[in-house]
C-alpha cells in the first residue's frame, strides 16, 4: 500500500527539532556566539554543521545573518538570509522553522503577504507537535491570530495560554531563548504591560550582557515606564556605540528618533531639537524606509516630523 504523503511529510512520521548531541552542542554554540556578537564565529560554526545536516545548518546560518541584521542594520545579510532560506532544503520541524524565519525575513523586506503565509504554513507543522520548542513557535503565531479576533464575540483566547508557553521556552530553551523571548516582551508591550516588559528584556540582558538589540528594547519600556532620564541615558550610549560600530545604520537613527521623542516627552524641547536637527543628514532620508513604523507613527502624531 502507498504511504500517503501530507505537506511533503509522511503521514504518522514524527516531526521533530531534536538534533544528536553533537549537533545540539554546535547549534547552541551558535546561538552563545551570535549573542556575544560574534557573527564570523557563528557563521563558521553554522557552516560546520551544513557539513554534517545541511538543511539545520541552513536554517542555524540564517538565524545569524537575521540577526547580524537586527542588531547591525546589515541589509544584505537580510537578503543573503532570504534566499539561502528559499533554497534549502530541511527536514521535519526544521523545515517548518525555515519557513518560519523565511516569513520573516519576508515580511520585514516588504512582502507582508508572502511573509504572512509562510508563516501561517510553519505554524501548521509546529502545531502538532508536543515539543516545547515548537509549540513555542506556534504560540507565537497563535497569539496574533488571536489578538487579530479578540474583538468577535464567544470567539476563544488562548492568549495567556501562549505567553505562558513563550515564558518557559524563553527559560529553558538554549539554542532558541532569544526567538521566544523578544516575541514575548513585544506582546507585553502591546499589552501596555511594560513594567512585565522591563523584567524580561532585564532577563535576556542577564544571558547576554549589555546586548545592544536588548539594551534598546529595555529603553523602549523605560520610555512606557515615564522614566525618562533612564530611558535617554541608554539611547545615548546606543547612539554613540552604534556610530562607532556602524556608522549611521538602522539601530542607530532608531536611536536619534527614540531621543527626539524622549526629550519632547521629558520636557527638554532644547534636547529634543538637538538630535532632530540629526535628522536633516542625508544618510537618515536614504534610511527612513527601514524605520520601525510604530515609531515613525507616534513621532508623526507628536508633529516631530
Amino acid at each position: 500500500m502507498a504511504m500517503l504523503i501530507v505537506c511533503g511529510f509522511a503521514l504518522g512520521e514524527t516531526l521533530s527539532l531534536a538534533l544528536p548531541e553533537s549537533l545540539m552542542v554546535q547549534a547552541e554554540k551558535v546561538t552563545s556566539l551570535t549573542m556575544a556578537l560574534r557573527y564570523s564565529e557563528a557563521l563558521d560554526v553554522a557552516k560546520k554543521i551544513r557539513s554534517q545536516n545541511d538543511g539545520v545548518g541552513c536554517v542555524l546560518e540564517s538565524i545569524v545573518r537575521i540577526s547580524m541584521y537586527d542588531d547591525r542594520g546589515d541589509t544584505l545579510a537580510l537578503k543573503q538570509a532570504g534566499r539561502s532560506l528559499d533554497k534549502c532544503e530541511a527536514d521535519g520541524l526544521w523545515n517548518a522553522l525555515r519557513k518560519f524565519e523565511l516569513g520573516y525575513v519576508q515580511s520585514e523586506s516588504g512582502h507582508s503577504v508572502k511573509g504572512a503565509l509562510q508563516t501561517r504554513s510553519a505554524a501548521k507543522l509546529f502545531e502538532e507537535s508536543k515539543e516545547q520548542e515548537a509549540r513555542a513557535f506556534y504560540a507565537i503565531y497563535a497569539y496574533y491570530v488571536d489578538q487579530s479576533f479578540s474583538w468577535v464575540p464567544f470567539k476563544s483566547d488562548h492568549r495567556d495560554e501562549y505567553l505562558a508557553v513563550l515564558d518557559s521556552a524563553s527559560k529553558s530553551s538554549v539554542r532558541f531563548w532569544p526567538l521566544f523571548l523578544t516575541p514575548l516582551i513585544w506582546m507585553h508591550y502591546d499589552k501596555e504591560d511594560f513594567a512585565a516588559g522591563l523584567k524580561l528584556a532585564e532577563r535576556g540582558l542577564s544571558k547576554a550582557p549589555n546586548h545592544p538589540v536588548m539594551l534598546q528594547i529595555k529603553a523602549d519600556m523605560l520610555y512606557r515606564l515615564k522614566r525618562y532620564d533612564e530611558a535617554a541615558k541608554i539611547y545615548e550610549r546606543s547612539a554613540d556605540d552604534y556610530m562607532k560600530r556602524t556608522g549611521p545604520s538602522i539601530r542607530y537613527w532608531c536611536s536619534v528618533l527614540n531621543l527626539v521623542r524622549i526629550y519632547h516627552d521629558a520636557q527638554n524641547s532644547e534636547k529634543s531639537l538637538e538630535w532632530r536637527k540629526k535628522l536633516e543628514n542625508p544618510k537618515y532620508k536614504a534610511m527612513e524606509d527601514w524605520m520601525p513604523g510604530s515609531l515613525m507613527d507616534d513621532l508623526k502624531k507628536k508633529k516631530l516630523l
